[in-house]
């Protein structure tokens, strides 16, 4: 995995997120990444402070921060 893809997909996250809050399954479901991809462009937008995270019903809820 490069640096170049991870970035690639943080980008595929951020335009999903950009119509609102999504749980984590959906996130997924909606970009078509990989878990392991999903994860590492998370992490880089979550260091970043681009992200914010909540619980709702068990499951976790990612939002632009």
């Amino acid at each position: 995995m490069n640096v170049e893809l991870i970035g690639a997909n943080a980008g595929k996250i951020w335009s999903a997120l950009q119509n609102g809050a999504l749980s984590n399954k959906a996130l997924k479901k909606a970009t078509k990444l990989k878990d392991a991809d999903l994860n590492l462009a998370l992490g880089w937008l979550a260091r970043e402070g681009k992200l914010t995270f909540s619980e709702k019903d068990e499951e976790t809820i990612i939002a632009l921060a």
